[in-house]
C-alpha cells in the first residue's frame, strides 16, 4: 500500500491518502473501513442531460465522497465496493444521493474516520511495511487437476485452475495417457509462467499425492532450459516438493505444516498464524486447562490475567456494531499491555478459517483455569 498523505490523531479523527497497490491492499482496506466513515474518491456516474430533443443519458467522471453504510469484497475481481450516501456537493450528484464507489488497485482515495483506534494504526501500519509482503506460490495438483495459489500477507488467493481429462494408465490406452498428461504438465506449466513472480515470491512449493509432483517438477526444469527460461533456471533452488493427500485447495494446510516451506517463510505473517494455531490445538490436547476458546471463556481468562497468546480473527472487528468492535480493540490492547501476545488471523488464510469454526477467538493460557469448562460459552 502507498500512504500519499496521512493528517490523524491516534484515537482521534483524520485522513488518510492511499493507493492500494496489489489485492492484499484491498484486503486491508476491507478491515479498515467502517460504517460511519467517509471515502472520497474518483467515480463513473450515468447522468441525464434534459435536451431540446429530449433526454440524453452520458457516463460522467468525478470525484466523490460517501458516508459509508456498507462494504463489500470481491476477492476475484479485486475490488472494493462502497455504498453510502452522498456528502459532497456536486452539480450532478445530489447531497443525500446513493452511490456505490469502486475502490480498485492503483487508484487513489481518501478515507476519513472520527476515530484512528488502535486497530485501525495496526492495519495502515501493516498495509505500508513493505518487508511484510512476501508471498508464496503454491501448485497444488493431482493427475488432471491443478490449482496455482498466491498466499499474501493477509490473502490466499486462487490465480489458476486448470483441468485436463487424462485417460487410465493401463491397457491399449497407455499412448493416449502419455500425451494427455504431457498437455496437462503444459498448461500448468503456462498458467505457472504467467502467476508466479520470483522477483515478489519467497519460494514456490509443487504439491501432489504420489509422484506427480516430481513429474510437472522435472517437465518444468527441461522446458525451462528448452526454453531459455532464465527466471525459473536461476531460482530452481526457490522451488520446492512437497507431498500432500489432494490437489484440492484444502490440502493448502499441509503445504504450510511443511518444515521445508515454514525454514523458507518463517517470518511472514501467515506462518506465524500457522504456527501459533498449531500451538494453540496442542496446548488444546496436551494441557486442555491451559487453552479455551469462545468470546466469554477468553474474557474470564483475561480478567484472571492468564491470557499468555490471543488468537482473534480480522472478521470480529468488522462488526457494523461499534460497541463490538471496540470491545475487541481494547481486549487486542488489554493483553498486549499485560505483557501477553495477540495474533490477528486473517479470515482469508486457511488457518484464519479454522479459527472460525472455533468461534474466531481463542487463546493459549499462562496458567491452568480448570474451572472455564464449567462455566456456560
Amino acid at each position: 500500500m502507498k500512504v500519499v498523505r496521512r493528517d490523524l490523531i491516534p484515537d482521534g479523527p483524520g485522513s488518510v491518502k492511499m493507493i492500494p497497490v496489489d489485492s492484499d491492499d484491498l484486503w486491508f482496506v476491507y478491515n479498515l473501513i467502517t460504517p460511519g466513515d467517509s471515502v472520497m474518491a474518483r467515480t463513473v456516474r450515468k447522468v441525464v442531460r434534459e435536451t431540446s430533443g429530449g433526454r440524453d443519458a452520458e457516463r460522467v467522471a468525478l470525484k466523490l465522497e460517501i458516508k459509508v453504510e456498507a462494504v463489500d469484497y470481491d476477492k476475484e475481481g479485486s475490488v472494493l465496493r462502497i455504498r453510502g450516501k452522498n456528502i459532497l456537493e456536486n452539480e450532478h450528484v445530489k447531497i443525500g444521493a446513493f452511490h456505490t464507489l469502486e475502490l480498485e488497485l492503483q487508484r487513489p482515495f481518501v478515507l476519513r474516520k472520527d476515530i484512528w483506534d488502535s486497530m485501525a494504526l495496526d492495519i495502515l501500519q501493516q498495509a505500508s511495511d513493505p518487508a511484510a509482503s512476501a508471498d508464496l506460490a503454491v501448485v497444488l495438483m493431482q493427475e488432471g487437476l491443478a490449482h496455482i495459489l498466491l498466499v499474501g500477507k493477509s490473502v490466499t488467493s486462487t490465480r489458476s485452475r486448470i483441468e485436463t481429462s487424462i485417460p487410465r494408465k493401463h491397457g491399449p490406452a497407455i499412448a493416449g495417457y502419455e500425451k494427455a498428461l504431457n498437455k496437462f504438465f503444459d498448461n500448468v506449466l503456462q498458467a505457472f509462467l504467467k502467476h508466479v513472480d520470483f522477483n515478489v515470491v519467497r519460494c514456490a512449493v509443487i504439491a501432489s499425492p504420489g509422484f506427480t509432483k516430481d513429474q510437472f517438477h522435472r517437465h518444468l526444469l527441461l522446458e525451462a532450459e528448452r526454453r531459455q527460461r532464465r527466471t525459473i533456471i536461476e531460482n530452481k533452488s526457490r522451488i520446492i516438493l512437497v507431498h500432500t493427500s489432494s490437489g484440492y485447495k484444502h490440502s493448502l494446510r499441509e503445504v504450510l505444516d511443511a518444515p521445508n516451506v515454514m525454514n523458507m517463510i518463517k517470518d511472514t505473517k501467515a506462518a506465524q498464524e500457522v504456527r501459533t494455531l498449531e500451538d494453540f490445538f496442542s496446548m488444546l490436547s496436551n494441557d486442555p486447562a491451559r487453552a479455551c476458546y469462545g468470546p466469554k471463556h477468553v474474557e474470564i481468562a483475561h480478567e484472571r490475567m492468564a491470557v499468555q497468546t490471543l488468537l482473534i480473527t480480522d472478521e470480529l472487528f468488522r462488526n457494523a456494531d461499534i460497541a463490538t468492535r471496540q470491545k475487541y480493540v481494547n481486549l487486542v490492547k488489554s493483553v498486549k499491555d499485560s505483557g501477553g501476545a495477540a495474533h490477528i488471523f486473517s479470515s482469508m488464510h486457511v488457518s484464519g478459517e479454522q479459527l472460525a469454526q472455533l468461534t474466531g477467538i481463542a487463546a493459549i493460557l499462562r496458567f491452568p483455569l480448570p474451572d472455564l469448562e464449567d462455566i456456560e460459552m
